[in-house]
């Protein structure tokens, strides 16, 4: 009898030890046990960085919005739409960008399909043999390099090339810079133009007298951020924030910077410097 309860302890002892070990019963609980029950851990949910906006993309209406206007012709000012101020907005290249991202200038007479995309005609107030196709490299408002084109007077092709070398070297934003055609001249107006150009064969504003941009003697830098102004008549229409000129803004043309230096270098007057009309976008070799 002794013999058999002895044999059963020794059972139900050993019984005990292996429900220790798996993990079961009141041993896994007991003091001084290193068991824990095991945790669900929540799957990760990975929300990827929102994209910034763009700051040089165009907006796609830009050019396709005509203003309504007056029976003579002329629009309203209107204000300025947040995707334009400030404005600094990619350049569309229309000649090939300067493959090593320097300096490169061009004179020549112009070329016969550079006339005809041109607003050059007979009639026009300076001979075609007169004008000369500038290219110049300038920065876009990304930083890169461009390549830009003016029509401008055989008189002062080599100046205005020196000028836009300086404003290449310090680094001055241009959106654009092409040849104004004829269809320029004779679209509706949609306010938002920046165009910086030379020859345009037409008259000065709110006048019969042929301006100096039909002699090819005057240049127009930046229009919309450096807009016209006249009384009530703001040039580009949509450029109205821009007549702020304490609020500086990449692009803008201030008294005594580059710009205006370096005009000034080849004898060329601001307009940004009279008061009836204040022209912020003009230089030219004369008065007006």
């Amino acid at each position: 009898m002794r013999h058999r309860r002895l044999a059963t302890a020794v059972v139900a002892l050993s019984l005990s030890s292996v429900a220790a070990c798996a993990g079961g019963g009141r041993a896994a609980d007991a003091p001084g046990s290193t068991t824990t029950a095991p945790t669900t851990v929540p799957a990760t949910v990975t929300t990827p960085p929102a994209t910034a906006p763009d700051p040089f993309a165009r907006p796609a209406w830009l050019g396709t919005r005509a203003l309504p206007v007056a029976a003579d012709g002329t629009a309203a000012a209107q204000p300025t739409p947040p995707e334009l101020d400030p404005r600094r907005l990619a350049t569309v290249d229309v000649l090939p960008p300067p493959a090593d991202g320097g300096f490169h200038a061009s004179v020549a007479p112009v070329p016969a399909d550079v006339a005809v995309r041109s607003s050059w005609q007979p009639g026009c107030p300076v001979a075609l043999e007169d004008l000369r196709h500038v290219t110049v490299s300038f920065r876009g408002f990304d930083g890169r390099a461009h390549t830009g084109e003016l029509l401008v007077h055989r008189d002062h092709a080599e100046g205005l090339v020196e000028v836009f070398r300086q404003l290449f070297d310090a680094g001055y934003p241009i959106e654009e810079m092409r040849v104004t055609s004829g269809a320029d001249l004779d679209a509706p107006p949609t306010g938002d133009g920046n165009n910086t150009s030379a020859f345009a064969c037409r008259p000065a504003r709110g006048t019969a007298t042929w301006s100096s941009h039909a002699y090819g003697r005057a240049v127009d830098v930046n229009p919309f951020q450096n807009p016209y102004r006249h009384g009530e008549r703001v040039l580009p229409e949509l450029a109205t924030a821009y007549l702020d000129r304490s609020a500086i803004r990449p692009g803008m043309i201030e008294p005594g910077d580059t710009v205006v230096a370096g005009f000034a270098g080849i004898g060329w007057e601001w307009g940004g410097a009279w008061e009836q009309p204040t022209d912020y976008m003009h230089f030219s070799a004369d008065d007006r």
